[in-house]
């Protein structure tokens, strides 16, 4: 059975990017376009891990990680942000993972595999 991704970024183009880089190595991908959907799937639905964009209009992703915690704690999230500042800050360290984004995704795979590897 294949892993179950959520991915959870208020870009468009970004959410498509992943989904279609995801399936076309085995997993199942449901995206989200904001914290506040996230968590409504989290906890009407089962997955293994999120991928969570950080900088988001509304709940951002700092919080939508806290509130996922509670919400599904069984689930990885990796957290996927433009802006490597955010790694000094505690509260990212709630994430299994911390990836800064770029236009290879390699980098985002290899954590995905390491982090549910681990699980």
């Amino acid at each position: 059975m294949a892993h179950r991704i959520l991915v959870v970024d208020d870009e468009a183009l970004i959410r498509l990017l992943y989904e279609r880089e995801l399936v076309s190595i085995g997993y199942e991908v449901t995206t989200a376009e904001s914290g506040t959907v996230a968590i409504e799937m989290a906890t009407e639905d089962q997955f293994d891990l999120a991928v969570l964009d950080i900088e988001m209009p509304g709940l951002d992703g700092l919080a939508t990680l806290n509130r996922l915690r509670e919400a599904a704690p069984q689930m990885a999230v990796i957290l996927n942000t433009a802006y490597a500042i955010y790694k000094a800050d505690f509260q990212t360290w709630l994430a299994d993972a911390y990836v800064v984004k770029s236009s290879d995704l390699q980098t985002l795979v290899d954590q995905i595999r390491k982090v549910l590897e681990n699980r």
